[in-house]
């Protein structure tokens, strides 16, 4: 979901913009060690397998019943083979078809949605972003996706808010 960043602005910054990048996505984000070859069809796929996850996502923290066609996409993308990791000389490799890595990340949000993981679901408070996190504080009150951007941003944001509010007006 975090491949689509500021969904809120008039124009979105679009992070899977070729099959070559929906391929290097899979490589950064761990699930494969080395890039597959993605078609164009793989990057359609895998941009509304997102948009799929993302509906239900919100879905469930808006405590709403679930969209059907956002079900059975994300359902129908967990029936192909996962990502399969193997055992190597040199450790643990993962190799993968695009749809493999698809079918890992519907897994994945299966996972996440239909366990325990969900109720610990948020979406960033700084207004700019909506990337989605699993809230894991000690008190559950994190607001913000991670503190080194969006929370220093709002911080900061709300420090000069105050001083502009403190400073006596000239009469």
């Amino acid at each position: 979901m975090g491949t689509l960043q500021a969904r809120r602005n008039p124009e979105p910054t679009e992070v899977l913009v070729s099959p070559r990048s929906l391929g290097a996505w899979f490589r950064e984000s761990g699930l494969v060690d080395v890039e597959p070859r993605a078609s164009a069809a793989d990057l359609d796929a895998a941009i509304t397998l997102r948009e799929a996850i993302y509906a239900l996502v919100l879905a469930r923290m808006g405590k709403r019943g679930y969209d059907d066609d956002a079900l059975a996409l994300v359902n129908h993308a967990a029936d192909a083979p996962p990502v399969i990791p193997r055992l190597a000389h040199d450790g643990r490799r993962a190799e993968a078809t695009a749809p493999q890595a698809m079918s890992s990340v519907a897994r994945d949000a299966i996972g996440i949605l239909g366990g325990p993981q969900a109720a610990h679901l948020k979406e960033c408070g700084r207004p700019e972003c909506t990337q989605v996190y699993l809230d894991h504080s000690r008190s559950g009150r994190r607001e913000w996706c991670a503190m080194a951007t969006c929370g220093n941003r709002m911080k900061a944001a709300a420090y000069r808010a105050r001083k502009r509010s403190s400073v006596p007006s000239a009469t």
